[in-house]
């Protein structure tokens, strides 16, 4: 079993929200040794029991809109405790997941989302030429994410472990 998870989310039929799955299906050809990929698409259950399938960290990617301008990169670590999200089966909203998660019991991997400022969202397939420059810096990121996570010793069951702000 790998000790990471690198997941993909969003629906590719709108326009950047289909960051994710770009994401990762440029990192299918040459996957980082010790990480799972997966698209989960719009997949929220899937991705929720997979969550929960003894990985010690989730990298989730996927576009989401902050303010800043089309292709912008950010990092953000992901609480899923967080409340909000009501169990939804057909929901990929982060806190459906996280209230999913929670619902199927057990214990939640540490989780960083590699997010991306989208610039269209409409009904189309294709990232905007924005969104489809950030997918090479969003393969740096995500590589560098996997290499500092097996760096570290494997986490005990109930460990919590500080990470700083990247």
């Amino acid at each position: 079993m790998n000790r990471v998870l690198v997941a993909g989310v969003g629906n590719v039929f709108f326009g950047d929200d289909g960051f994710g799955p770009a994401v990762v299906r440029a990192l299918a050809s040459d996957p980082p040794a010790g990480a799972t990929v997966k698209d989960f698409g719009i997949r929220g259950m899937h991705l929720a029991y997979e969550l929960l399938d003894g990985y010690e960290r989730a990298i989730l990617i996927d576009a989401a809109p902050r303010g800043e301008a089309p292709g912008t990169l950010f990092l953000m670590e992901l609480d899923p405790q967080e409340r909000g999200g009501t169990p939804d089966a057909h929901s990929m909203d982060l806190l459906n997941v996280f209230a999913f998660m929670r619902v199927l019991g057990g214990s939640a991997p540490q989780m960083t989302l590699v997010g991306c400022e989208p610039g269209a969202t409409d009904e189309e397939m294709g990232l905007s030429e924005a969104v489809e420059r950030a997918i090479e810096p969003a393969l740096t990121v995500v590589r560098r994410l996997v290499d500092e996570s097996l760096a570290a010793p494997p986490r005990r069951q109930g460990e919590e472990i500080a990470w700083s702000e990247v």
